[in-house]
């Protein structure tokens, strides 16, 4: 009985150690899997969708009398939009409604905005890179997953459309080793609005660039 009792010991001493080989293994492997993904990959923290704003105004300036959309219309290309004095102010392209000015008798000036548009087909990502953190390896056209803090994990596609030519805060940032000046670059990313129509301008996202 007692022999029984030290092969069936011995037997299960040797799972135990077998098992927290594969369990070592299955780590390691996992850390290197890790690891490799990581390293190819470049991480934008801070990132913002946004498209570039159209203004709407008169030519002459005058009274408010009529505003024709609101903020969330569609418009087409030279659709009315508002009458100031006796002038129809029309939209220049087709878009999206993102803001007005609703104040019926108020007096605008020549240019003044009363009503502002996007087009949804140059919504961008907007994503800031340190030089240092990684610039030198983003290209044009490389493959882009981000997530949008609006919808928590979704992951959307795109690519790098564009990297700035020039810094957009150079010397307000330095390195703690040697003190020397550290830029920021903007990185714009394409997508599909249509295919993620949920996206709006102004969500916040996140960024993650795939060097090959």
């Amino acid at each position: 009985m007692e022999q029984t009792k030290k092969i069936f010991k011995r037997k299960l001493d040797r799972k135990i150690a077998t098992g927290g080989v594969i369990l070592v293994v299955a780590v390691l492997i996992g850390s290197y899997a890790y690891w490799k993904n990581s390293s190819n990959q470049i991480y934008i923290e801070k990132g913002e969708i946004s498209a570039p704003q159209i203004d709407l105004s008169s030519q002459n300036g005058g009274i408010l009398e009529t505003l024709m959309v609101k903020e969330g219309d569609i418009v087409k290309k030279n659709q009315p939009v508002a009458q100031i004095g006796d002038e129809v102010v029309r939209s220049r392209e087709d878009g999206l409604v993102i803001g007005v000015q609703d104040k019926i008798g108020k007096i605008f000036n020549h240019g003044e905005a009363v009503v502002s548009i996007i087009k949804p087909s140059d919504l961008r990502i907007l994503g800031t890179v340190g030089e240092d953190k990684g610039l030198k390896d983003i290209k044009v056209g490389q493959r882009v997953v981000f997530t949008a803090d609006a919808f928590g994990s979704n992951k959307y596609q795109g690519f790098v459309d564009q990297i700035s030519p020039s810094s957009k805060n150079k010397g307000l940032a330095f390195s703690i080793s040697d003190k020397r000046a550290i830029s920021d670059f903007v990185i714009k990313v394409r997508f599909s609005s249509e295919a993620y129509p949920e996206l709006k301008n102004g969500m916040s996202a996140k960024i993650w660039v795939y060097k090959n």
